[in-house]
């Protein structure tokens, strides 16, 4: 029996993706979360071996959310389930160690395979993501990591670079909070950066902090 755990902050979503696995005898939803800090309990405190993970939860991100997570169950296998197009996350995560990443517009067979891919210590990739890999590591530019950055995601940067919160960042733009977040996840993964200090030693590096 494969004892999953699920992390997504929208309600109907836990509850469609519980109503599916529980029409496979082999899996049991053992738990569920809607944010970082209760998906970092739930692994601490019960036995799971995978974890169904979204990437936009209220209290941070799912990137930031899986070192957490590992931290506290370095042998759990997280599938990435998310409305993101694998182009914006699916290298940087699976860098990070997850086993696979799922977009939320997939049949749902896909969900049952790649679980049970995972639970044997497998990885699972679909062709698009196989193919981003492929790309990522035969790519060459000599273009600055900033530079790939859009105008909106550019300026995000900036101001996690000077040292601005997410409230402040959010409140100067016109932003929500979790507006914000989606952008610092984006924006890091587009520049391979890992955290805000990186970006400060970045822009430093870079002469782009007066």
């Amino acid at each position: 029996m494969i004892q999953i755990g699920i992390v997504d902050d929208h309600a109907i979503v836990r509850a469609s993706l519980k109503q599916y696995l529980a029409e496979h005898v082999d899996f049991r939803v053992a738990g569920e979360a809607l944010n970082v800090c209760e998906a970092v309990e739930m692994v601490r405190n019960q036995h799971l071996d995978v974890l169904v993970l979204d990437l936009t939860l209220p209290d941070g991100s799912g990137v930031d959310a899986i070192t957490r997570i590992q931290e506290v169950a370095p042998d759990i296998a997280i599938l990435i389930f998310t409305g993101y197009p694998e182009e914006q996350f699916a290298v940087n995560v699976l860098r990070k160690g997850v086993r696979g990443y799922l977009n939320k517009d997939c049949p749902p067979h896909e969900i049952a395979e790649a679980i049970r891919k995972i639970a044997l210590n497998g990885r699972y990739l679909t062709d698009k993501v196989a193919e981003l890999l492929a790309q990522n590591v035969s790519r060459k530019s000599d273009a600055p990591a900033h530079e790939l950055l859009s105008g909106r995601e550019y300026q995000v940067f900036l101001k996690l670079a000077r040292g601005d919160t997410a409230g402040q960042i959010a409140g100067g733009l016109g932003l929500s909070v979790k507006t914000v977040s989606t952008y610092r996840t984006r924006l890091l993964e587009k520049m391979g950066l890992a955290s805000n200090s990186d970006l400060t030693y970045y822009a430093m590096k870079n002469g782009i902090l007066n």
